[in-house]
């Protein structure tokens, strides 16, 4: 008997927890905020359109084939990678990671019967840094110089109408992966009363609505994920 009130009560305690996950998996996703919905569209599409150039790394996949698949493809200076079977190689600078896909899927028709190519962007290797929010050109910016804060803001149009130019906020990756920010008031730069920062490799600066707080800037940033594959790890 204490057998089985043991393997009723196992089996009870299996139902409810069943039941609280059901619960949960029904459970309405979390409303996007205001800073979401200005932030995360905008690393997913710069994936997609991104052009690729010399230092980023890129994966080839064939389905089916692991033989012309193709992981961690750093691009050379000359943008021009090896293939199997593709004498000469394959040009992809200035391209989108889905016109090399049809590029490659044109040229292995030869050789496989309906190729499914998929090429992915693993990592942006040139030096950049983002400038996002409310500024009137947001977008991620090749590093060719050295850039202060208030040259890159003023690169990008300068602060928006609804921007909070004295809450900009400064995010650089740490060692661990994480984000440290800074919260620069760029009237006390103008003003000369504060000392200008300049940029490092990989930063970003958000230029948020006066409305926005700096938590809920941190945790969209935190969601898009693509800011690893953009800015990579300066260490």
């Amino acid at each position: 008997m204490k057998y089985k009130t043991l393997i009723s009560h196992w089996m009870a305690a299996a139902a409810v927890a069943a039941l609280f996950a059901v619960a949960a998996m029904a459970q309405p996703p979390k409303p996007v905020s205001d800073e979401e919905a200005e932030l995360l569209p905008y690393y997913n599409n710069y994936l997609r359109q991104y052009h690729l150039g010399p230092e980023d790394v890129i994966t080839v996949d064939v389905f089916g084939e692991p033989n012309y698949s193709k992981t961690g493809i750093v691009i050379p200076p000359t943008a021009r990678i090896a293939y199997p079977l593709i004498s000469g190689g394959v040009f992809v600078g200035g391209k989108t990671t889905d016109q090399v896909a049809a590029e490659l899927k044109k040229r292995l028709d030869e050789y496989i019967i309906d190729p499914q190519v998929t090429v992915t962007l693993d990592k942006v290797g040139s030096a950049r840094f983002g400038v996002l929010g409310k500024v009137a050109a947001p977008g991620v910016k090749l590093m060719n110089r050295r850039y202060s804060v208030y040259e890159a803001i003023a690169e990008a149009g300068g602060v928006a109408s609804g921007g909070d130019s004295k809450r900009v906020v400064l995010l650089r990756m740490t060692r661990d992966g994480s984000f440290a920010r800074t919260i620069i008031d760029l009237s006390e730069i103008s003003k000369g009363e504060s000392e200008v920062p300049y940029l490092l490799p990989g930063d970003q600066l958000i230029v948020p609505e006066k409305k926005w707080s700096i938590t809920k800037i941190m945790d969209a940033i935190g969601k898009a994920s693509a800011v690893r594959i953009l800015f990579g790890s300066p260490f």
